[in-house]
């Protein structure tokens, strides 16, 4: 029998800087907005051009509030809302963690909504661009909650190699489920997007990226709730499935319905009108 691993204790501050401590799922938000604002200025000017690089500059502002205001809302609402109505205090202590990406995509999903419509955008070909580089963010959340020793998997046989002990979750070994879904939804989704987002064709069908990210997000999700532990203070629902799951068929639906939609539209070549020469525009088409 092979030797159980030892889930390493690492510090969750990253770095401290006197009093002020960065943590590490706090750089892998700030990480992944940057490296996504930075490959979106690029997607944007693709053909059929959905927008230029300066107003993906100014959705990213946008888009960090989707995803704080979204991802704790929807953690409150969909995971326990009791406590946090009797506790409403507790709302703001985020420090404490308590992130829901489902709530956090609805977040975006608003953003890019009133966003669009400010800016006289379309919004499923906005939305195709975007959506490519989610992925970022979720694989490197994932592997910030592995290194906070949090969402640990369900208990593993021994014999798996890479099984692991996690000290706040008891003696049994478990699947280092972090690392699964870091995998799945995070290297696996973006590189599937980001193949797909290389085709002309597919780009002219707007909606269609945007519904495969969701497709995508919702079969990953899924299958890697069958490793993760579910949340104590909600277990199990019945069937045996997890809130995760539940809450993974309403977008795996959506993804669904948004590539059939986008699929059966004829071919755009041009989504938006483009920009005057003099608008200061200094390198959206690199």
């Amino acid at each position: 029998m092979l030797p159980v691993l030892i889930f390493p204790q690492f510090d969750p501050v990253m770095v401290h800087f006197g009093p002020i401590a960065i943590r590490w799922y706090a750089m892998a938000y700030i990480v992944a907005l940057i490296a996504g604002w930075r490959i979106a200025r690029h997607l944007v000017a693709l053909a059929p051009r959905a927008a230029t690089a300066l107003q993906v500059d100014d959705f990213l502002t946008w888009a960090t509030l989707g995803v704080v205001l979204g991802g704790r809302l929807g953690y409150i609402a969909f995971y326990q809302p009791g406590y946090y109505l009797s506790h409403p205090l507790a709302i703001l202590e985020v420090w404490h963690g308590g992130m829901s990406f489902h709530g956090g995509a609805a977040g975006v999903i608003i953003a890019l909504i009133v966003f669009t419509r400010l800016n006289g955008l379309s919004f499923l070909a906005f939305s195709d661009r975007i959506t490519t580089v989610v992925p970022i963010g979720l694989g490197l959340g994932r592997i910030a909650n592995f290194i906070n020793g949090e969402l640990w998997g369900r208990p593993a046989p021994s014999s798996l190699p890479w099984a692991m002990i996690f000290p706040d979750a008891g003696p049994e070994p478990r699947h280092p489920s972090e690392l699964y879904e870091a995998f799945a939804e995070g290297l696996v989704l973006f590189t599937v997007l980001w193949c797909v987002s290389r085709s002309l064709r597919v780009r002219q069908h707007p909606g269609f990226i945007a519904g495969l990210f969701l497709f995508g997000y919702a079969v990953a999700r899924t299958v890697c709730e069958c490793f993760r532990e579910p949340d104590a203070f909600i277990g199990f629902l019945p069937f045996g499935v997890t809130m995760g799951q539940v809450l993974s068929v309403p977008m795996a639906i959506g993804g669904a319905g948004l590539m059939l939609n986008a699929w059966i539209r004829p071919a755009r070549t041009v989504v938006m009108a483009e920009p005057e020469a003099a608008d200061g525009e200094d390198g959206a088409a690199r």
